[in-house]
C-alpha cells in the first residue's frame, strides 16, 4: 500500500532571505496545513522584477510533482486594486498577483481553471495592505493544500481577462543567419542568461555572441575555454548563458539585465 505523499507547496518571492517575511509564510502554512512540504525556489528576484520572476517561474515547473502549489510573489502594486488569481494547469495550482507575473505560465502549460481570490474566509482575518504573501497567498495555499476546491477561492475568472507582459523575445532579421535578444537576468554566479533561445543554434556552424563590445565564442561548456576567459553555451533553462571561467562575466564584461545581445555565425 502507497502512502499518500503530503502536499507540495513552493514559495517563490523578491522578499531576500535577511527578514523574516519567508519565515513568516512558512509559519502561516504550517499552522493551517502542518503535513505540507515546503519547498523554496527562490527569494532572490529582483526587487519588483515581475518580467524576471515570470521566466524563473516557468524554467522551474517541469521538475516538480504534479498537485504542486506554487505561491508566487512579486508584487510592486501590493494593497492596490490589482487582482489576486488562482490558476489551476494540468499539472500544477498557481497563486499570485493578477500583474502579468504568471505571463510564462500561460503560454508553457494549459490552464484549466482559474479564479480571483476574494473569499475572505481563506484569508487571515487580519490583513496588511503591503504583505499579502503572508495574509492573503499563504494561507490560501494551506487551504488548497487542505483540500479547499479552487471554485471556493473566489469567482472564476476568463484566462484573456489576466494581466499579461511583454516578455523579452528571441527573433532573427535575417531569416535565422542572426539572432537579436535581451539579457533576462544574471545569477549568483555572475553568468549573464539571454533571451537567445538555444535552440536556434546550429550546432554545425561556428557561432559568435556579440553583447556590448565583446564577441563571445558559442562553446559546449566552461572547459572549452582558458581560465578567465568569456564562452556562450546552452544553459540549463534552455536559453543562451555568457560566463567566463572561474570569473564572473557581469563585473567583467560591464554588462547588465536588458543590455541587447546577438547570436551569429561566422
Amino acid at each position: 500500500m502507497h502512502t499518500a505523499m503530503p502536499p507540495v507547496i513552493v514559495l517563490m518571492t523578491d522578499f531576500g532571505l535577511s527578514d523574516t517575511y519567508i519565515g513568516q509564510m512558512k509559519g502561516v502554512i504550517l499552522s493551517l496545513a502542518p503535513s505540507a512540504h515546503i519547498l523554496d525556489l527562490t527569494h532572490a528576484i529582483s526587487a519588483q522584477n515581475i518580467a524576471e520572476g515570470a521566466f524563473l517561474l516557468s524554467k522551474s515547473t517541469p521538475f516538480f510533482p504534479d498537485g504542486t502549489i506554487f505561491v508566487a510573489v512579486v508584487d510592486p502594486g501590493v494593497g492596490t486594486s490589482r487582482k489576486a488569481i488562482a490558476v489551476e494547469t494540468v499539472r500544477h495550482t498557481f497563486l499570485a498577483p493578477d500583474n502579468g507575473l504568471l505571463t510564462a505560465i500561460f503560454q508553457a502549460e494549459e490552464v484549466t481553471r482559474s479564479v480571483t481570490i476574494t473569499n475572505e474566509r481563506y484569508m487571515l482575518p487580519f490583513r496588511s495592505s503591503t504583505f499579502h504573501g503572508r495574509d492573503v497567498f499563504s494561507p490560501v495555499a494551506a487551504h488548497l493544500a487542505s483540500g479547499v476546491a479552487l471554485e471556493e477561492l473566489g469567482t472564476k475568472i476568463e484566462l484573456a481577462e489576466c494581466t499579461r507582459i511583454p516578455l523579452p523575445g528571441c527573433h532573427t532579421p535575417n531569416n535565422g543567419a542572426s539572432w537579436e535578444g535581451t539579457i533576462i537576468y544574471t545569477d549568483h554566479f555572475g553568468n549573464l542568461i539571454t533571451s537567445l533561445d538555444s535552440g536556434v543554434i546550429e550546432r554545425s556552424k561556428e557561432w559568435l555572441v556579440c553583447a556590448g563590445e565583446h564577441q563571445v565564442p558559442v562553446c559546449n561548456t566552461y572547459c572549452d575555454v582558458a581560465n578567465r576567459q568569456t564562452l556562450a553555451y546552452a544553459g540549463s533553462s534552455g536559453m543562451i548563458e555568457i560566463a567566463v571561467r572561474n570569473g564572473n562575466a557581469a563585473q567583467m564584461l560591464g554588462l547588465r539585465d536588458g543590455d541587447t545581445v546577438r547570436a551569429f555565425f561566422r
